[in-house]
């Protein structure tokens, strides 16, 4: 596997007050979903210890193809596009590569 390849989605989520267990559960149904597909590496998700309705979700993939894969994938569609987007209040992603020494 080419490590410069490799695309880390670094997702910060701050959820609508009173969905914070939704959002978790949802994202847990997600998680394990997506270390299923063969593209995914890791898939981590963290709690803020000062704002405890803000999560952030480290994902790792093979390159931008299992990106666009895990996008089109149907548990991507049912959790996140159509449970989780919805509880959110903001939502920023980014997508990042390691650079060429």
């Amino acid at each position: 596997m080419d490590a410069s390849a490799t695309i880390t989605v670094i997702a910060r989520w701050r959820v609508k007050h009173g969905h914070l267990d939704d959002v978790l559960s949802h994202v847990a149904e997600l998680r394990t979903a997506s270390l299923g597909e063969a593209g995914c590496l890791e898939y981590a998700v963290f709690r803020s210890i000062d704002a405890a309705d803000e999560l952030l979700l480290v994902e790792r993939y093979r390159d931008a193809a299992a990106v666009d894969a895990h996008r089109q994938s149907p548990h991507y569609g049912a959790l996140v596009v159509e449970r989780i987007l919805p509880l959110l209040a903001d939502r920023r992603v980014e997508l990042l590569q390691a650079s060429p020494r």
